[in-house]
């Protein structure tokens, strides 16, 4: 790909990986492609901090993918520490609360305040997942109504108490962008290209469909760190949103 997208700053890619040298195969393979990383649990967990750095090292936006949830106090004391870390944007669940989410917000502040090169990263809500379908959610996790009435709700939590966006299915974009505002960020999982396998994901459109939703970043996983050549997956990517 002789011109790089601008849509490669919107995407995502997902380093579900169990190690650090699984993960540099995938990272070296798109070299040169000015996309996100988003670094979740199974990573974080065995690679660490380290490997936040060296992605930074390397000039990638790094989305932190923790998930957060838990007392007010501990999650201020997560949010300390990644902020220091310098990564570009993180989440916490907005379950947690109103008060859980601003002590987020408190420990962002205070990991800044220790840090002189540390910026402000985007700190995101968490609303349902995109595995969560409707069943699931009313007869297991136990709350009423539609998936879109829940998530509109936590959206709108998540912007009062002061957070920057949220993490949703791109099927709520448009209804989350009329209910809290169009500067409210979104980012989206349940991104499967056309044809791609659905796997455990309920709620999902292709790139092309998320974008059109006026979502301000997808992330997507396996249909590139999958796929034999997980380079030429995300160019033809690039290429079917940049139409």
């Amino acid at each position: 790909m002789s011109k790089v997208p601008e849509a490669a700053s919107r995407i995502m890619v997902a380093l579900d990986y169990p190690s650090a040298e699984q993960a540099d195969v995938l990272v070296r393979s798109l070299e040169g492609i000015p996309c996100w990383m988003k670094v979740g649990m199974q990573l974080f967990y065995t690679a660490g901090p380290d490997f936040v750095l060296k992605l930074k090292e390397k000039g990638y936006q790094v989305f932190l993918d923790l998930k957060m949830h838990d007392i007010p106090n501990t999650v201020k004391g997560g949010a300390e520490s990644i902020a220091r870390l310098g990564v570009d944007m993180f989440n916490v669940h907005a379950a947690g609360g109103k008060q859980m989410m601003q002590a987020a917000l408190e420990g962002v502040e205070k990991g800044l305040a220790s840090s002189a090169k540390a910026k402000r990263p985007l700190v995101i809500g968490v609303t349902q997942l995109t595995s969560t379908s409707q069943s699931v959610m009313n007869e297991e996790i136990g709350i009423g109504g539609t998936v879109e009435q829940a998530v509109i709700r936590y959206a709108q939590l998540t912007r009062d108490a002061g957070l920057d966006g949220v993490v949703a299915s791109p099927l709520e974009v448009t209804r989350i962008k009329e209910a809290c505002g169009p500067a409210f960020v979104t980012v989206t999982p349940g991104i499967r290209p056309k044809g791609a396998e659905i796997g455990d994901q309920s709620r999902v459109l292709t790139p092309e469909e998320a974008f059109a939703q006026g979502t301000d970043y997808i992330v997507i996983g396996r249909p590139i760190t999958g796929a034999p050549d997980p380079r030429a997956a995300l160019e033809a990517i690039l290429a079917s949103v940049s139409q």
